[in-house]
């Protein structure tokens, strides 16, 4: 017997969204999953090779495997936003080249990745002294900072775990994020904290360290999920922690 069915829009009636998410990341799925489980929201995983040390070298070995990330993301319609999610991969490869390899597939998606988030998170908040705490070595540090500084940020304060291990990384516990985040936003220099890198644990500590150091705290995870929902023209207020979600539309 065949049986009758319906069609409806599938999942994504309000918006699609891909994320290319490190063979080595352990952390931005669990942060993402409750701020896109809405009705009208969908949002779908593929995975990179990625090393297990975090090294220019094997962030700019990533480049060539994106298109290849990308392409097995859904294509029954069209993706919304896709999103790489590498803030150091996104420093060494650049933001436009990554643009340029997600677009190569999915040519009407708008694009992001955490560097091109918090420079909008910072703009939208009125950012321009910033202070930084970061799990990488010096050489790929050395990078990210500039990169924000070529965007108009002022890198105030700066502090790092030192860690070129992906699973070490994963396995610092947010009350070092805590500590690490108090200690760099209580120079009274920056305007605001950047925690680095999709594989550190921060959801649980962003609105505490703000409490503390009465600034907010922008986190890769943090903002790459908050500028995938605005550049989808998706609802952002109160759906994540921190001052960031705070007085978005």
């Amino acid at each position: 017997m065949k049986l009758p069915f319906i069609l409806d829009q599938g999942m994504a009636s309000q918006a699609a969204f891909g994320v290319i998410v490190l063979q080595a990341d352990e952390t931005l799925e669990a942060e993402f999953a409750g701020l896109f489980d809405r009705p009208g929201l969908a949002l779908y995983h593929t995975r990179i090779p990625s090393g297990a040390e975090v090294t220019a070298e094997t962030l700019a070995d990533m480049e060539r495997e994106l298109p290849r990330a990308v392409s097995l993301l859904p294509t029954a319609g069209p993706l919304d936003v896709v999103a790489y999610a590498c803030t150091s991969g996104a420093t060494v490869i650049g933001p436009a080249n990554v643009a340029d390899a997600i677009q190569s597939i999915h040519s009407t998606a708008s694009t992001t990745d955490p560097l091109s988030a918090v420079i909008a998170a910072c703009r939208h908040l009125g950012i321009k002294r910033l202070g930084v705490v970061s799990p990488y070595v010096a050489e790929v540090c050395t990078a990210m900072n500039s990169l924000l500084e070529q965007n108009g940020l002022t890198i105030a304060a700066f502090g790092s775990f030192e860690q070129s291990e992906e699973a070490l990384v994963a396995r610092i516990t947010p009350q070092s994020v805590h500590d690490a985040v108090c200690a760099v936003g209580r120079n009274g220099d920056v305007d605001a904290i950047f925690a680095a890198c999709t594989n550190l644990r921060t959801f649980g500590i962003i609105d505490r360290a703000e409490a503390t150091i009465d600034k907010p705290v922008i986190t890769s995870n943090q903002a790459l999920a908050w500028h995938m929902l605005t550049l989808a023209n998706a609802t952002t207020k109160g759906v994540g922690p921190g001052m960031l979600f705070d007085g978005s539309p």
